[in-house]
């Protein structure tokens, strides 16, 4: 084999490999096997899943402290605390991740709207079960093309599930997240497993990272250093 034939071959197999790395941290980065089996709530508002993923950090702060950070999230409210550059270029409408408590934002209860886009989109997540300082489900018929929603070509039913439990005393605290989708036609699914679960990877733990970094107590100009 011609050496430019071996450097080719070698540079496919890389990227295989590397696809199918972010393939298996796009749907489990953080978590356990136990984890990853365990039944969460808002389970059952997807029951038989096409496509997901189970993340999860332990965080050095108890639940009372990473609580009102996470209750706050979503569009033009906290933000949802992934790397700044990562808003930039995917999401260039929406404001940077807070970086205080914001007082307006501190209550929530079963059916409120969470938006995830502007107006127009119409999209968000509606609350499906909410337990302060313990677990926050989320779902979301909407997070697709408003087009798309009008026109009947494609449907989706997508839950968020996050579950706080308390470690060492109170002191700290492992945070599970988990998101479920049935999704529809063939197509939707196909792309949601080949491009969705490998930038999940990049997006959840960004998130979890963005969460630790608020509820440790990590000073603004620490945050903004680091990327938020």
């Amino acid at each position: 084999m011609a050496r430019g034939s071996r450097a080719a071959a070698a540079v496919a197999i890389a990227t295989v490999v590397g696809y199918l790395a972010l393939q298996w941290l796009g749907r489990t980065s953080g978590s356990t096997a136990a984890e990853r089996r365990a039944q969460l709530p808002g389970d059952e508002l997807v029951r038989h899943p096409q496509v997901g993923a189970t993340h999860a950090a332990t965080i050095a702060a108890p639940p009372d402290r990473i609580w009102p950070w996470l209750v706050q999230v979503g569009w033009h409210r906290g933000g949802w605390y992934t790397p700044r550059w990562v808003d930039v270029l995917l999401f260039p409408d929406n404001w940077p991740s807070a970086q205080r408590i914001l007082d307006e934002y501190q209550e929530l209860a079963v059916g409120d709207e969470i938006p995830d886009g502007s107006p127009d989109t119409e999209c968000r997540f509606i609350v499906r079960e909410v337990e302060v300082g313990e677990r926050l489900v989320l779902e979301s018929t909407t997070h697709l093309p408003l087009s798309w929603r009008q026109r009947g070509l494609a449907h989706l039913r997508w839950t968020w599930s996050f579950q706080l439990t308390p470690l060492d005393g109170g002191r700290a605290t492992r945070i599970v997240f988990r998101w479920r989708a049935r999704t529809s036609p063939w197509w939707l699914t196909v792309g949601a497993h080949l491009t969705i679960i490998p930038a999940d990877h990049l997006m959840s733990s960004g998130m979890l990272r963005g969460l630790r970094r608020r509820a440790t107590g990590a000073s603004p100009q620490a945050l903004a250093e680091r990327g938020r």
